[in-house]
Protein backbone atom coordinates (compact mmCIF):
# COMPACT_ATOMS: atom_id res chain seq x y z
CA UNK A 1 0.00 0.00 0.00
CA UNK A 2 2.77 2.27 -0.53
CA UNK A 3 1.63 3.86 -3.74
CA UNK A 4 -1.40 5.17 -1.35
CA UNK A 5 0.94 6.63 1.77
CA UNK A 6 2.89 8.75 -1.09
CA UNK A 7 2.10 12.35 -2.53
CA UNK A 8 1.45 12.04 -5.77
CA UNK A 9 3.57 14.09 -8.01
CA UNK A 10 1.98 16.75 -10.11
CA UNK A 11 2.77 17.56 -13.65
CA UNK A 12 5.21 20.12 -14.03
CA UNK A 13 3.92 23.86 -14.57
CA UNK A 14 3.83 25.03 -18.58
CA UNK A 15 3.24 21.29 -20.30
CA UNK A 16 -0.44 22.14 -20.55
CA UNK A 17 -2.23 25.23 -22.30
CA UNK A 18 -5.60 25.76 -22.54
CA UNK A 19 -6.62 27.09 -26.48
CA UNK A 20 -8.23 30.05 -26.61
CA UNK A 21 -10.99 29.07 -28.98
CA UNK A 22 -12.57 25.80 -27.96
CA UNK A 23 -11.17 25.97 -24.33
CA UNK A 24 -9.38 22.49 -24.18
CA UNK A 25 -6.23 21.43 -22.60
CA UNK A 26 -3.85 20.80 -25.16
CA UNK A 27 0.00 19.46 -25.06
CA UNK A 28 1.90 22.96 -25.05
CA UNK A 29 4.93 20.65 -27.12
CA UNK A 30 2.09 19.53 -29.41
CA UNK A 31 0.94 22.87 -29.77
CA UNK A 32 4.38 24.24 -30.38
CA UNK A 33 5.65 21.51 -33.01
CA UNK A 34 2.39 22.67 -35.32
CA UNK A 35 3.05 25.71 -35.49
CA UNK A 36 0.80 27.09 -32.99
CA UNK A 37 -2.40 25.54 -34.44
CA UNK A 38 -5.05 23.85 -32.02
CA UNK A 39 -4.66 20.06 -32.62
CA UNK A 40 -8.26 20.07 -31.31
CA UNK A 41 -10.04 22.28 -33.50
CA UNK A 42 -7.52 23.97 -35.57
CA UNK A 43 -7.62 27.14 -34.35
CA UNK A 44 -4.86 29.30 -35.30
CA UNK A 45 -3.20 30.49 -32.03
CA UNK A 46 -1.34 34.60 -32.15
CA UNK A 47 2.38 34.31 -33.19
CA UNK A 48 4.64 37.03 -31.75
CA UNK A 49 6.90 38.95 -34.89
CA UNK A 50 9.76 36.77 -34.15
CA UNK A 51 8.03 33.08 -34.35
CA UNK A 52 6.64 34.52 -37.60
CA UNK A 53 9.75 35.52 -39.00
CA UNK A 54 11.32 31.89 -38.43
CA UNK A 55 8.48 29.96 -39.56
CA UNK A 56 7.99 32.30 -42.76
CA UNK A 57 11.91 33.04 -43.86
CA UNK A 58 14.95 31.43 -44.78
CA UNK A 59 17.36 30.67 -41.98
CA UNK A 60 19.15 34.15 -40.47
CA UNK A 61 18.25 35.86 -44.06
CA UNK A 62 15.92 38.24 -42.40
CA UNK A 63 17.67 41.93 -41.73
CA UNK A 64 15.45 44.71 -40.61
CA UNK A 65 15.04 48.22 -41.98
CA UNK A 66 14.25 51.30 -40.39
CA UNK A 67 15.19 50.59 -36.80
CA UNK A 68 15.43 53.88 -35.94
CA UNK A 69 12.03 54.86 -35.63
CA UNK A 70 10.21 54.98 -32.26
CA UNK A 71 6.77 56.52 -31.22
CA UNK A 72 6.31 59.32 -29.47
CA UNK A 73 3.58 61.17 -27.35
CA UNK A 74 1.97 63.74 -29.88
CA UNK A 75 -0.98 64.09 -27.80
CA UNK A 76 0.00 63.65 -24.05
CA UNK A 77 -2.54 60.90 -23.88
CA UNK A 78 -3.92 60.33 -20.60
CA UNK A 79 -5.91 57.33 -19.24
CA UNK A 80 -5.34 54.71 -17.10
CA UNK A 81 -2.52 54.43 -18.34
CA UNK A 82 -0.44 57.22 -20.30
CA UNK A 83 0.64 56.25 -23.83
CA UNK A 84 4.36 56.34 -22.93
CA UNK A 85 3.61 53.67 -20.22
CA UNK A 86 1.78 51.66 -22.86
CA UNK A 87 4.41 51.93 -25.57
CA UNK A 88 7.04 50.92 -22.68
CA UNK A 89 5.19 48.22 -21.57
CA UNK A 90 4.48 46.86 -25.04
CA UNK A 91 8.18 46.84 -26.13
CA UNK A 92 9.49 45.40 -22.79
CA UNK A 93 6.75 42.58 -23.45
CA UNK A 94 7.63 41.80 -27.13
CA UNK A 95 11.53 43.04 -27.12
CA UNK A 96 10.54 45.36 -30.28
CA UNK A 97 10.57 49.47 -30.08
CA UNK A 98 7.23 49.55 -32.33
CA UNK A 99 4.32 47.40 -33.54
CA UNK A 100 5.63 46.79 -37.00
CA UNK A 101 9.04 44.87 -37.96
CA UNK A 102 10.27 45.48 -41.63
CA UNK A 103 13.39 44.12 -43.29
CA UNK A 104 14.91 42.52 -46.35
CA UNK A 105 14.94 38.98 -46.57
CA UNK A 106 14.63 35.14 -48.43
CA UNK A 107 11.74 33.28 -49.20
CA UNK A 108 12.65 30.44 -51.03
CA UNK A 109 15.87 32.10 -51.94
CA UNK A 110 13.90 34.88 -53.32
CA UNK A 111 14.91 38.41 -51.57
CA UNK A 112 11.72 40.04 -50.73
CA UNK A 113 10.66 43.32 -48.36
CA UNK A 114 9.11 41.54 -45.33
CA UNK A 115 6.90 43.02 -42.93
CA UNK A 116 4.55 42.07 -40.06
CA UNK A 117 2.74 43.46 -37.20
CA UNK A 118 2.96 42.36 -34.13
CA UNK A 119 -0.49 41.59 -32.55
CA UNK A 120 1.29 41.70 -28.98
CA UNK A 121 2.09 45.40 -29.19
CA UNK A 122 -0.74 47.18 -28.50
CA UNK A 123 -3.03 44.87 -29.97
CA UNK A 124 -1.20 45.47 -33.50
CA UNK A 125 -2.51 48.66 -33.60
CA UNK A 126 -1.43 51.27 -36.37
CA UNK A 127 0.21 54.59 -35.17
CA UNK A 128 2.30 56.79 -37.12
CA UNK A 129 5.59 54.71 -37.08
CA UNK A 130 3.55 51.48 -37.98
CA UNK A 131 2.09 53.96 -41.06
CA UNK A 132 5.96 55.37 -41.40
CA UNK A 133 7.07 51.92 -41.30
CA UNK A 134 4.59 50.38 -44.11
CA UNK A 135 4.65 53.33 -46.50
CA UNK A 136 8.67 53.03 -46.17
CA UNK A 137 8.51 49.25 -46.55
CA UNK A 138 6.69 49.85 -49.90
CA UNK A 139 9.22 52.59 -51.36
CA UNK A 140 11.68 50.46 -50.46
CA UNK A 141 10.33 47.37 -52.91
CA UNK A 142 9.66 49.85 -55.34
CA UNK A 143 13.43 51.54 -55.46
CA UNK A 144 14.65 48.32 -55.25
CA UNK A 145 12.33 46.21 -57.96
CA UNK A 146 11.61 43.89 -54.51
CA UNK A 147 8.02 42.21 -53.87
CA UNK A 148 6.17 43.25 -50.67
CA UNK A 149 5.03 40.87 -47.92
CA UNK A 150 3.16 42.50 -45.23
CA UNK A 151 1.77 39.94 -42.77
CA UNK A 152 -0.74 41.66 -40.37
CA UNK A 153 -2.18 41.21 -36.87
CA UNK A 154 -3.51 44.69 -36.64
CA UNK A 155 -6.96 43.87 -34.14
CA UNK A 156 -6.59 47.42 -32.91
CA UNK A 157 -7.21 49.10 -35.86
CA UNK A 158 -6.03 52.98 -35.77
CA UNK A 159 -4.33 53.63 -32.83
CA UNK A 160 -7.14 55.46 -30.82
CA UNK A 161 -4.08 57.08 -28.82
CA UNK A 162 -2.74 59.08 -31.38
CA UNK A 163 -5.84 60.34 -32.72
CA UNK A 164 -6.04 61.65 -36.22
CA UNK A 165 -2.32 61.22 -36.71
CA UNK A 166 -3.10 57.39 -36.97
CA UNK A 167 -5.80 57.88 -38.93
CA UNK A 168 -3.58 59.91 -41.94
CA UNK A 169 -1.49 56.77 -42.66
CA UNK A 170 -4.51 54.99 -43.65
CA UNK A 171 -4.20 57.33 -46.66
CA UNK A 172 -0.02 57.15 -46.49
CA UNK A 173 -0.16 53.68 -46.69
CA UNK A 174 -2.22 53.10 -49.41
CA UNK A 175 -0.98 55.97 -51.88
CA UNK A 176 2.44 54.11 -50.85
CA UNK A 177 1.17 50.98 -51.95
CA UNK A 178 -0.13 52.43 -55.27
CA UNK A 179 2.94 53.43 -56.45
CA UNK A 180 4.37 50.01 -55.86
CA UNK A 181 1.70 48.69 -58.14
CA UNK A 182 1.56 51.20 -60.39
CA UNK A 183 5.12 50.70 -61.19
CA UNK A 184 4.21 46.71 -61.58
CA UNK A 185 5.60 45.73 -58.13
CA UNK A 186 3.96 42.86 -56.28
CA UNK A 187 2.61 42.96 -53.23
CA UNK A 188 0.91 39.96 -51.24
CA UNK A 189 -0.93 40.73 -48.09
CA UNK A 190 -1.12 37.58 -46.19
CA UNK A 191 -3.99 38.34 -43.02
CA UNK A 192 -4.18 36.78 -39.70
CA UNK A 193 -7.04 36.90 -36.73
CA UNK A 194 -7.85 39.53 -36.21
CA UNK A 195 -7.16 42.31 -39.26
CA UNK A 196 -9.51 45.19 -38.33
CA UNK A 197 -10.55 49.05 -37.91
CA UNK A 198 -8.35 51.36 -40.31
CA UNK A 199 -5.95 48.60 -41.19
CA UNK A 200 -8.17 46.69 -42.92
CA UNK A 201 -9.67 49.67 -44.70
CA UNK A 202 -6.22 50.46 -46.37
CA UNK A 203 -3.36 48.66 -46.78
CA UNK A 204 -3.91 45.13 -45.63
CA UNK A 205 -7.04 44.95 -48.05
CA UNK A 206 -5.12 45.98 -50.96
CA UNK A 207 -2.91 43.45 -51.92
CA UNK A 208 -1.85 42.24 -55.82
CA UNK A 209 -2.82 38.71 -54.23
CA UNK A 210 -4.50 38.68 -50.60
CA UNK A 211 -4.26 34.97 -48.62
CA UNK A 212 -5.61 34.78 -44.78
CA UNK A 213 -5.10 31.78 -42.47
CA UNK A 214 -8.33 29.49 -41.06
CA UNK A 215 -10.78 31.23 -39.23
CA UNK A 216 -9.38 34.91 -39.06
CA UNK A 217 -11.67 37.62 -37.99
CA UNK A 218 -11.53 40.25 -41.00
CA UNK A 219 -13.34 43.45 -41.41
CA UNK A 220 -13.95 47.23 -40.23
CA UNK A 221 -16.00 47.15 -37.37
CA UNK A 222 -16.39 44.19 -35.20
CA UNK A 223 -20.11 41.36 -35.68
CA UNK A 224 -21.53 43.01 -32.61
CA UNK A 225 -21.74 46.39 -33.54
CA UNK A 226 -23.01 45.82 -37.22
CA UNK A 227 -25.40 43.78 -35.74
CA UNK A 228 -26.61 46.06 -33.52
CA UNK A 229 -26.77 48.77 -35.77
CA UNK A 230 -28.25 47.18 -38.87
CA UNK A 231 -30.80 45.05 -36.09
CA UNK A 232 -30.39 41.83 -38.09
CA UNK A 233 -28.97 38.50 -37.41
CA UNK A 234 -25.28 38.12 -39.03
CA UNK A 235 -25.18 35.08 -40.93
CA UNK A 236 -23.40 31.99 -39.93
CA UNK A 237 -19.19 32.61 -39.69
CA UNK A 238 -19.69 36.43 -41.06
CA UNK A 239 -16.58 38.04 -41.17
CA UNK A 240 -14.20 34.81 -41.22
CA UNK A 241 -11.80 33.97 -43.76
CA UNK A 242 -13.26 31.51 -45.04
CA UNK A 243 -16.69 33.23 -45.77
CA UNK A 244 -14.84 36.23 -46.99
CA UNK A 245 -13.31 33.71 -49.80
CA UNK A 246 -16.99 32.51 -51.01
CA UNK A 247 -17.55 36.02 -51.04
CA UNK A 248 -15.01 36.96 -53.40
CA UNK A 249 -13.01 39.03 -51.04
CA UNK A 250 -10.18 36.79 -50.86
CA UNK A 251 -7.63 35.07 -52.82
CA UNK A 252 -7.28 31.74 -50.36
CA UNK A 253 -7.22 30.61 -47.02
CA UNK A 254 -4.05 28.71 -46.31
CA UNK A 255 -3.45 26.82 -43.20
CA UNK A 256 -0.58 27.81 -41.47
CA UNK A 257 1.62 24.73 -41.56
CA UNK A 258 1.17 25.34 -45.80
CA UNK A 259 2.20 28.98 -45.71
CA UNK A 260 5.87 29.39 -46.26
CA UNK A 261 5.58 27.00 -49.29
CA UNK A 262 2.09 28.72 -50.64
CA UNK A 263 4.37 32.06 -50.38
CA UNK A 264 7.43 30.65 -52.37
CA UNK A 265 5.40 28.95 -55.17
CA UNK A 266 2.93 32.86 -55.51
CA UNK A 267 6.93 34.06 -55.88
CA UNK A 268 7.88 31.95 -58.19
CA UNK A 269 3.98 32.72 -60.46
CA UNK A 270 4.64 36.22 -59.66
CA UNK A 271 7.96 37.39 -59.39
CA UNK A 272 10.15 35.20 -62.35
CA UNK A 273 11.53 38.08 -63.98
CA UNK A 274 11.78 40.35 -61.05
CA UNK A 275 15.39 40.91 -60.30
CA UNK A 276 16.70 43.33 -57.09
CA UNK A 277 18.07 46.57 -58.69
CA UNK A 278 22.05 46.66 -58.55
CA UNK A 279 23.51 49.94 -56.59
CA UNK A 280 24.92 51.86 -59.12
CA UNK A 281 26.14 55.47 -57.04
CA UNK A 282 29.86 54.04 -56.68
CA UNK A 283 30.39 53.23 -60.46
CA UNK A 284 28.23 56.30 -61.47
CA UNK A 285 30.77 58.05 -59.60
CA UNK A 286 33.90 56.05 -60.85
CA UNK A 287 32.37 56.84 -64.44
CA UNK A 288 32.01 60.41 -64.06
CA UNK A 289 36.30 60.20 -62.48
CA UNK A 290 37.17 58.43 -65.11
CA UNK A 291 35.58 61.04 -68.20
CA UNK A 292 37.41 63.75 -66.33
CA UNK A 293 40.94 62.27 -65.99
CA UNK A 294 39.95 60.89 -69.74
CA UNK A 295 39.06 64.89 -70.77
CA UNK A 296 42.16 65.90 -68.86
CA UNK A 297 44.15 63.93 -71.04
CA UNK A 298 42.82 65.18 -74.07
CA UNK A 299 43.56 68.78 -73.12
CA UNK A 300 46.70 68.04 -72.23
CA UNK A 301 47.35 66.27 -75.15
CA UNK A 302 48.18 62.99 -73.27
Amino acid sequence: MRWALTRKRGAPDGLWMKCPSCEGMVYRKVVEESHHVCPECGFHMRLSAQQRIEYLLDTDSFKPLFEELESTDPLGFKGKKSYKEKLQKAQKATGNKEGALFGTGFIGNKEVVFGLIDPNFIMGSMGSVVGEKIARGAEYAHDHNLPLIIVSGSGGGARMEEGILSLFQMAKTSAAIKRLQDKGGVYIAVLTNATMGGSMASWAALGDITIAEPQALLGFAGPRVISQTVRQELPPGFQTSEFLVDHGFLDQVVHRKDLRQRLVSLLRYTCADMEPFQKPQVKRHTAKLQAGANADSVKSGK
